[in-house]
């Protein structure tokens, strides 16, 4: 008997990446993935626009994976798809391989897609190299039904984990983190619950600990760290982890703190091991604050000791703030999920932020950040589409734009210096006294660019600008009769859709 699946109903002939998120998504459920879908737009609720103005969000859990000692990394999808992630993934620093299975119209539709992902299961699962292999389905294979959830769950002692990160049901990259980080924990949460399991590397810790969830500058735990030593804790974990016993030590925890608000799956893991969770981060003075009472109340601890930690922490910060000032109105934009927090610290180190856009959604973890904003008259907007950020910084005309490449790139072409979100901002510590002063270097120093950023443009004014860029030696032949003539081809289709839906 075997458990090889059967191909599904639906046509999928000529499906592949481009065929489009509707029909992606109808033949999805077609296949029998209908309530994953369900789970996902109930975990990562999407906004006005119907799917991700970033990369591909698989590029999340991808870098997730890659980031842990002792795991390997399996892509199922189009071969062009699997390219692009790699390529990525090795231009931020991925030190491994990562695995392919290929296929083909015949392979997908037969099963025997599913069959070869088994044997390149049984080939890696390797004991003495390997504590767990995952096995990512890309939108076609998605699209297509592969059965990933009939993979054994575990092959010599080896984890085999099998996750769907389609780009028509994932809305982003940091929420893909998300899914690959939530069924690790499950995983491991059913280890635990089954009997004993491996102590962490570290060891166990002497004090309750705070598990971390989400991506952090390196110096940011241990500060964190050090802001709970008077209260009696420890820092814990943090997740996303780096090899799979901290999984253990993070579901060990007496609370977890979403740093960053949208592990909502890693977060309902944490609550099915009765863990409270918080909130918001320690970021500037009134974050750190409100972040240490809410942690001393979870915990129950005593008003002292939380004063304790406050006293300790919250002058040098204050005295941080007040040494970097920055002074101008900034914009802010991205899409890792600590958008909200960077708008704090810019505030309190004296900026004028007016509008903070970030990809990712509402969850009752951010709403202390946005209550604060809000309450400093920020417009915050939940699922900012590229659109909403670009409106934003054209209205404000910001000293500084700090956003995505295409906000930095339109930022510049009208002479406001820009900053790119991820590398130059969010590598940076956040949290505590080493945060309070960290953007305003950087910050200040784009700000003083002004006059440079309006030197350059003038420089280049009169070159023209999209299909008339460049320095001509007469006038460009535009042909506009060609363009007319596409606009009215795609009117007719447009047209003819609707009068199809009508019917």
């Amino acid at each position: 008997m075997t458990d090889t699946p059967t191909a599904p109903d639906t046509p999928l002939d000529g499906l592949s990446c481009h065929s489009g998120a509707e029909r992606m998504e109808a033949s999805a459920r077609a296949a029998g993935n209908a309530e994953m879908l369900d789970a996902f737009a109930r975990d990562y609720p999407q906004g006005p626009h119907d799917k991700p103005q970033s990369m591909c969000p698989a590029f999340g859990s991808l870098r997730v994976g890659l980031r842990m000692r002792r795991v390997a990394t399996v892509l199922s999808g189009s071969a062009c798809c699997v390219y692009g992630l790699t390529f990525v993934s090795h231009f931020y620093g991925a030190r491994r391989s990562v695995g392919y299975v290929p296929f083909n119209s015949e392979t997908l539709v037969t099963g025997k897609l599913f069959e070869d992902i088994r044997e390149a299961v049984h080939q890696l699962a390797d004991p003495a190299r390997y504590d767990a292999v995952v096995v990512t389905n890309l939108c076609v294979p998605t699209a297509s039904g592969v059965p990933l959830k009939l993979l054994p769950k575990e092959i010599d002692g080896v984890r085999i984990i099998g996750i769907d990160v389609p780009g028509f049901g994932v809305p982003t990259h940091a929420e893909a983190k998300d899914v690959l980080a939530g069924a690790m924990l499950r995983y491991a949460r059913t280890e635990v619950e089954a009997g004993p399991v491996q102590a962490p590397a570290s060891g166990k810790a002497d004090r309750p600990t705070v598990a971390l969830l989400g991506e952090m500058f390196p110096a940011d735990p241990m500060m964190i760290g050090a802001m709970l030593a008077p209260m009696g804790l420890a820092a814990g974990p943090v997740v996303p982890c780096r090899e799979w016993r901290e999984l253990y030590a993070a579901l060990d925890c007496g609370v977890a703190a979403a740093i960053h608000p949208f592990y909502t799956a890693a977060i309902r893991e944490f609550q099915a091991a009765g863990r409270p969770v918080i909130g918001s981060a320690p970021v500037g003075h009134d974050g750190t604050a409100a972040w240490l009472s809410a942690l001393g109340d979870a915990f129950g601890l005593p008003a002292a000791r939380v004063a304790a930690a406050q006293n300790a922490f919250l002058p040098a910060i204050r005295a941080a703030l007040s040494a970097k000032p920055i002074h101008g109105t900034v914009t802010l934009s991205g899409y890792e999920g600590s958008e909200l927090l960077v708008a704090r610290l810019l505030i309190e180190s004296g900026a004028r932020v007016p509008y903070v856009g970030t990809a990712c959604a509402r969850t009752p973890w951010s709403e202390p950040d946005r209550a604060w904003l809000e309450a400093q008259g920020v417009k915050v907007t939940y699922r900012a589409s590229l659109e909403d950020d670009l409106a934003a910084m054209e209205a404000v005309r910001p000293d500084l734009a700090i956003g995505t490449t295409p906000v930095v790139q339109r930022a510049k072409e009208m002479g406001i210096p820009a900053l790119y979100f991820t590398n130059l901002i969010s590598a940076r510590p956040l949290m505590g006294p080493a945060g309070a002063g960290s953007l305003a270097e950087v910050v200040n120093a784009a700000i003083g660019n002004k006059d440079r950023m309006a030197r350059m443009r003038a420089f280049f004014e009169g070159v023209g600008a999209e299909d008339t860029a460049g320095v001509w030696e007469g006038a460009p032949n535009l042909r506009p009769e060609f363009r007319a003539q596409n606009l009215k081809k795609l009117e007719k289709k447009a047209r003819a859709a609707k009068a199809e839906e009508m019917i």
